[in-house]
């Protein structure tokens, strides 16, 4: 997908892309330059909320531990 930048520096989403990642008016975004490319990262309204059951089953407490366990064992 393509889109224009204006004389006012102002470009449009596509409405596939808003549709897909559920962005409204009034909605942020931010810009992520690494010095190649650009990135649009979109910010969630409530970011707490967005991040809720996002590591749901991956038992990283436990995955954590068993990591440290490792790390220690090889330090000795």
């Amino acid at each position: 997908m393509q889109t224009t930048i204006s004389r006012r520096g102002q470009t449009v989403v596509p409405a596939a892309i808003r549709k897909r990642h559920h962005l409204l008016d009034g909605d942020r975004l931010v810009w992520v330059d690494d010095g190649e490319s650009i990135k649009i990262v979109p910010i969630p309204a409530d970011p707490i909320r967005a991040l809720k059951g996002i590591a749901k089953g991956e038992r990283s407490v436990q995955e954590l531990m068993k990591y440290r366990r490792k790390e220690r064992a090889r330090e000795r």
